[in-house]
C-alpha cells in the first residue's frame, strides 16, 4: 500500500565528498559514511521491505540522503561548522584508503589533530536549516 501524502522531514542527511576522488573511492566513502549515519539514531531506519511473494528484505533509511561534492577546504570548513553547531558527524580521511579494518581506521583518525585531518568525506544529520548552513559551499554531486 502506498502513502500518497508527501513527507517533509525536519532533519536532513547530507554526505559531502571531496571533488577529486575516483569513482570507486566515492562509492566506498559514501557507503562507510552512511553506515555511521544509519546507526546514529534508532528512528532513522524504517520497516523491513517485502515483495508481493512475501520475501523479506532489510530495511533502509526512512528519509532521503543528499550527496554533495566540495573541495578539501570546504570539507574542513563544514567539519568546523558542524562541530560549532553541535551536529554530530562521520568523517572519512584519505588515510583510511590504506587501512584494512575498524581498529586501524580509528587509530589513523586518532593520530591526527582534527583541524589537520585530510578529509575526503563527511556525513551528518541534523535540523534542515542547520545542515544547509554547515554544507554551504558544497554543490550537488554529479
Amino acid at each position: 500500500m502506498r502513502d500518497a501524502a508527501p513527507v517533509r522531514f525536519d532533519t536532513k542527511v547530507a554526505v559531502v565528498l571531496r571533488d577529486d576522488l575516483l569513482p570507486w573511492q566515492e562509492l566506498n566513502v559514501t557507503a562507510f559514511l552512511m553506515s555511521g549515519i544509519s546507526t546514529s539514531a534508532p528512528d532513522l531506519v524504517g520497516e523491513a521491505y517485502r515483495d508481493a511473494d512475501g520475501t523479506r528484505y532489510l530495511p533502509m533509511l526512512r528519509q532521503p540522503v543528499v550527496v554533495l561534492s566540495a573541495s578539501g577546504d570546504v570539507l574542513s570548513e563544514a567539519r568546523t561548522r558542524a562541530l560549532g553547531r553541535g551536529i554530530p558527524l562521520v568523517v572519512y580521511t584519505r588515510d583510511l584508503f590504506s587501512t584494512g579494518h575498524d581498529a586501524a581506521n580509528r587509530a589513523a583518525v586518532a593520530a591526527v589533530p582534527g583541524d589537520a585531518l585530510d578529509l575526503v568525506g563527511i556525513a551528518l544529520r541534523g535540523p534542515r536549516n542547520a545542515v544547509d548552513k554547515v554544507v554551504k559551499g558544497a554543490r550537488m554531486h554529479e
